[in-house]
């Protein structure tokens, strides 16, 4: 069995749906999914007639990391060893956890390849109508350290098959984190200091330090509603983080250099 792993805040309609699009997959009665509720107004969340099993347990909104944790610690006292962490605005393509499965006969950190999910592009007027569904979020990542970046490689092309390469990568969006108890033994926890963006970047670089192989498997699939938690893409919250989180990444990770710039510009903004 599978533990999932997801965090609604304030988003019932999303996390609604996204509950109905799990039942509708293969296998789905072989996870055990667990919802962090962090909302502000805490509201009943419909689970009848679902395939498989939830667990809510509602708390008090100390981030995204935070929530995660307490899934992974509900999971692991119930005897799972094998976890995705999954964003609550996404929904999955028929045969997501066949191949989740598959790969964690011989992966112990993997994400998937994730399309936008139509309509919410990020470039609305860009693509044609029969290129709806097809354009690429994320197919495997890469740090730019000069800039203090995680970067989605294929971000924001049509899928024309140039990513359907299973690979290693440098960075796993926490949008869809797979990993096992193994990595949980060796590195701990997610970090909470980050409350909301780059911990999973964070993750992904803690993991590599030990010695973890982080990959991409491209036959594993979702679809997002980009940064719906957050009011959208480029929203004021946003924005905040992002820098806010760019700024403890980089003074922890990056080159000297690097942690100069970003000390600087960070300031500069201030003033």
């Amino acid at each position: 069995m599978i533990g999932i792993v997801s965090v609604n805040y304030n988003q019932y309609r999303q996390t609604d749906e996204f509950l109905k699009s799990f039942n509708l997959i293969k296998n789905a009665d072989n996870a055990l999914l667990y919802l962090a509720n962090l909302s502000s107004i805490k509201k009943p969340i419909i689970t009848k007639g679902l395939r498989y099993k939830v667990i809510i347990e509602a708390k008090d909104n100390k981030g995204y990391a935070f929530g995660v944790n307490c899934g992974l610690k509900y999971l692991l006292k119930m005897d799972l060893d094998k976890f995705c962490v999954v964003n609550n605005d996404v929904f999955f393509d028929k045969n997501f956890l066949i191949e989740v499965e598959k790969t964690f006969e011989n992966c112990d950190i993997f994400g998937g390849k994730i399309y936008y999910a139509p309509g919410f592009e990020y470039h609305k007027n860009r693509y044609r109508k029969n290129d709806l569904g097809k354009i690429l979020w994320y197919a495997g990542g890469y740090f730019d350290w000069k800039n203090c970046f995680a970067y989605h490689r294929g971000v924001d092309e049509v899928d024309c098959g140039q990513y359907d390469k299973f690979a290693e990568t440098e960075f796993i969006t926490g949008c869809l984190f797979c990993f096992n108890k193994k990595v949980v033994n060796q590195i701990g926890w997610w970090d909470e200091s980050y409350f909301l963006y780059y911990e999973d970047a964070d993750y992904c670089i803690r993991a590599k330090r030990v010695g973890f192989k982080l990959y991409y498997n491209p036959k594993i699939i979702i679809y997002h509603k980009n940064a719906q938690s957050t009011g959208g893409s480029g929203s004021k919250i946003h924005q905040q983080y992002q820098e806010k989180n760019r700024l403890i990444f980089g003074l922890k990770y990056a080159p000297l250099l690097t942690k100069f710039h970003l000390l600087k510009n960070y300031f500069l903004k201030k003033i």
